[in-house]
């Protein structure tokens, strides 16, 4: 079954939509992911299944042969993902292939959208996100890689750290200073974005070891007198990180999706097991001291994934959602962290085995309640930005 168009993102497209993501799934199991996790390798069988059943142009517009769904369609796919043996792993292969194109899709110009949205359903054109620095972290304004004007073109130097699937990516999407810090008034101004390819002279970058998530890599990657077209510009210049907000809500609604899918994948693992495993006589099932817990982290689960679902219907109708996407954000990552925790529990010894898929989840969990911005800083935003407090950063 392969997702081709819609009339409206009703019941019975969706059913369709999460039908087909399900008929993927089932070719990648437990072992596919724990070979994926072991030797490094990029999960290229799953991404040709992935493109082959439409999933890549979910929220490209019909008229450059996507799907035209939104960020709600988008976010159910990454839920049931990370709701599977694929957990980050192969959430991270659709995640941009699906939203990373949404500031040129919004903000592009006409010759921008013409080129490169049609590429993306057919997973022609893996890209990635360019943004953090080692010296700014979550403090975007504090950006230093810079482009400078020459004639036609930008010159860019600087250096940006945790850049995901950049040894795939074939375009990035940078976001860099045209106008130094100190010469703005309001400090998100003066920053502009760019779509440029990733093997343009002067880029080099270095793959960073971590422990989870090996299916896809991460980065650090310099641009060294990159020269790029201002025609790649996408957006005015100097209004770059509002054009990208339009990549951060969803991306953060996303992130939310694929906590709550992992969490609820750490609940069905575990439930299974105290069925199965027996002492004392009994099955662990049996006692409410191993229920109770599961019991309390699904329902944090289900109440963090309503949260998502509100914050992508406000998206998806074009109303404001910051507030709302990093409370689920928030509650979704917090949520899945003390579920893993629970089903590792739940599992003794044996969740500390490779053998047993909990103990890859364990280490994938932590990277969501940090990236792409961290847990604190989330709830710094909300108590300035919807309680009204004093800004504390």
């Amino acid at each position: 079954m392969v997702v081709t168009s819609k009339n409206s993102p009703d019941l019975a497209t969706r059913e369709l939509l999460l039908g087909t993501v399900k008929e993927v799934l089932d070719d990648f199991g437990d072992s596919y992911w724990a070979e994926i996790d072991r030797s490094g390798a990029f999960p290229a069988e799953f991404e040709r299944a992935a493109v082959a059943a439409g999933l890549m142009g979910t929220m490209i517009p019909e008229e450059y042969g996507g799907v035209g769904l939104g960020v709600t369609e988008a976010a159910l796919i990454l839920r049931d993902i990370a709701n599977s043996p694929a957990g980050l792993d192969g959430c991270s292969v659709v995640h941009m292939g699906m939203f990373g194109l949404n500031p040129i899709r919004l903000h592009g110009s006409r010759e921008q959208r013409s080129t490169y949205l049609p590429m993306a359903p057919g997973g022609e054109l893996p890209n990635c996100f360019i943004v953090t620095e080692p010296d700014a972290g979550t403090d975007t304004t504090r950006i230093t890689t810079f482009a400078r004007r020459d004639g036609n073109d930008f010159v860019i130097n600087g250096r940006k750290v945790w850049i995901s699937r950049a040894q795939e990516a074939k375009m990035g999407l940078l976001l860099c200073r045209t106008t130094p810090y100190d010469d703005v008034v309001k400090k998100t101004d003066g920053m502009s974005l760019f779509f440029l390819p990733m093997d343009a002279p002067g880029i080099s970058m270095r793959r960073i070891p971590k422990m989870g998530r090996h299916g896809v890599d991460s980065n650090e990657v310099v641009f060294d007198d990159v020269r790029v077209s201002a025609s790649m510009m996408v957006g005015p210049e100097g209004s770059g990180f509002y054009t990208l907000l339009d990549g951060i809500n969803p991306e953060r609604i996303m992130i939310a999706a694929e906590a709550v899918g992992l969490g609820l994948q750490a609940v069905t693992r575990a439930v299974e097991y105290a069925k199965e495993r027996v002492v004392f006589g009994r099955a662990i099932g049996t006692n409410q001291g191993v229920q109770l817990p599961l019991a309390d982290v699904y329902s944090q689960l289900k109440a963090a994934e309503l949260l998502m679902l509100d914050a992508a219907s406000l998206y998806d109708g074009g109303r404001p959602c910051g507030a709302e996407a990093n409370m689920a954000k928030l509650r979704a990552t917090e949520a899945m962290h003390l579920a893993i925790n629970v089903s590792f529990e739940t599992h003794g010894g044996y969740g500390y085995a490779k053998e047993f898929a909990i103990e890859r989840y364990y280490r994938q969990a932590p990277l969501v309640r940090v990236a792409p911005v961290t847990n604190n800083l989330t709830k710094a935003y909300i108590a300035t930005h919807v309680l009204g407090l004093p800004k504390s950063y």
